[in-house]
């Protein structure tokens, strides 16, 4: 039988709105490495394939309406690959996935950090490929303007093409560190890029050698026909957010079948959407810890949660029907939204509870064999190859997920009850990709 794979994303407290404000977790935790040891030793506690940091070199939340920016936690934390080193050296099995932006790094930056995580956790390092999209983040960067859609993606294949050449630098065996002939390096097995492309001119070679999982594994996330494109001829992992199973099999259908132009087969790709788990030992036990979080959640942040589909609502009555969207930025949206407050009889305070549980990702509430169930579902249906674990307030529902639903999913035979190897490449069950000098 197929075994799920699970990855955790551990970022900013938890995925709920209102998360942070639970007695339990930690306020601070988010710039507190102690924090993220924890929560990724749980992960390994539960045999998980990878813990993940999403990440953007921005605040790029806005103060829409007015007084919610400073209550929401989406603000400050760590730098992802600082803070996955001190992580690995804590850690033996779990992967380490950083997301890096191909937008406002270059390549031999990037090559050089994942090649180097990926020794300094004897082979546990991926790489997030985004490629940034927000204004706020370009203003960072001496620019007042990001760059338009199709020039980012354009940028970013060409970057990854780049940073796998990097990556080959070197063949596994080149470092024969010989004392007595005072050779090094076999300099047969040392190979110069010097790639000169459209957005890149990089010469190389990489200053760090062939790494234990021959190069760290990608993780793509983009829906967009560019980013199928680009996860199709480079991605080991696909991280996507869906909440439809039926449309969840459309997206993995998609990406899997453009693998073969690529001389790629479908198991070379691991598709794992995000899913919100609120688990309880009953449905009640489960309903209640829903509603303490759906009740933590501040106005002005649920508001915010609507405001670009919607425009400020903050004037309107909470508990008053939603009123026409006001100045909206995300049109199709808001008429989505739109006819299910209607269709619904929902408030303002209702649609907002509504859309602040899980940040678009699958919320599903429930005891340990219904997550269970549904997990099986969407793997039997193709419609996944795992999940991403988006936790709702951390290390609480992490602590949750492990303790009451990773054994439900070995005693169905679903999961792992051992790592199977060394690396986080073993562990997922994907090749190791051979240098493109391997055949000179």
């Amino acid at each position: 039988m197929k075994k799920i794979k699970l990855g955790l994303s551990m970022r900013q407290l938890g995925y709920h709105a209102g998360g942070w404000r639970h007695p339990d977790v930690p306020s601070g935790g988010a710039m507190d490495i102690d924090f993220y040891v924890r929560l990724a030793r749980t992960a390994e506690r539960g045999l998980f394939d990878l813990v993940f940091l999403a990440d953007g070199v921005a605040l790029r939340q806005r103060d829409e309406p007015a007084g919610s920016l400073c209550r929401a936690n989406q603000n400050v934390e760590l730098e992802p690959l600082t803070m996955l080193s001190a992580v690995a050296m804590m850690t033996k099995h779990v992967g380490l996935i950083a997301t890096a932006s191909t937008t406002y790094n270059e390549p031999y930056h990037i090559a050089r950090k994942f090649g180097s995580l990926d020794h300094i956790s004897r082979g546990r390092a991926g790489w997030n490929v985004v490629t940034s999209w927000s204004e706020a983040e370009a203003r960072n960067f001496n620019r007042e303007h990001h760059l338009d859609y199709d020039t980012r993606y354009d940028r970013a294949a060409e970057f990854v093409e780049v940073v796998k050449g990097l990556w080959d630098s070197w063949d596994a065996d080149a470092f024969v560190h010989d004392k007595e002939s005072g050779l090094f390096f076999d300099p047969a097995k040392m190979h110069v890029l010097d790639h000169k492309g459209k957005h890149f001119q990089v010469r190389g070679p990489l200053t760090v050698a062939r790494t234990p999982q021959g190069r760290p594994i990608l993780v793509q996330a983009g829906a967009s026909d560019q980013g199928q494109e680009i996860a199709a001829a480079s991605a080991d992992i696909v991280f996507t957010a869906q909440t439809d199973i039926a449309a969840a099999r459309d997206y993995y259908a998609s990406v899997k079948d453009r693998l073969q132009r690529y001389g790629r087969e479908p198991d070379d790709v691991l598709m794992l959407p995000g899913l919100l788990p609120i688990v309880g030992r009953t449905q009640a036990e489960a309903e209640a810890k829903f509603q303490q979080l759906q009740d933590l959640i501040h106005p002005l942040v649920g508001l915010s949660q609507v405001y670009g589909p919607m425009g400020d609502l903050s004037s309107y009555p909470l508990d008053g029907p939603v009123p026409d969207p006001v100045d909206p930025e995300m049109r199709s949206r808001a008429a989505v939204l739109l006819e299910h407050a209607r269709r619904n009889n929902m408030t303002i305070r209702q649609l907002y509870l509504a859309a602040s549980s899980g940040r678009g990702h699958r919320t599903v509430i429930g005891t340990p064999a219904m997550i269970a169930d549904t997990m099986q579902e969407w793997v039997e249906a193709k419609a996944a190859d795992g999940f991403n674990i988006v936790p709702s307030h951390m290390p609480v529902a992490v602590d949750d997920f492990v303790d009451l639903v990773v054994p439900e999913l070995q005693r169905r035979g679903l999961f792992r009850t051992e790592y199977e190897g060394r690396t986080l490449r073993e562990n997922l069950g994907l090749r190791i990709p051979a240098s493109r000098y391997a055949s000179r």
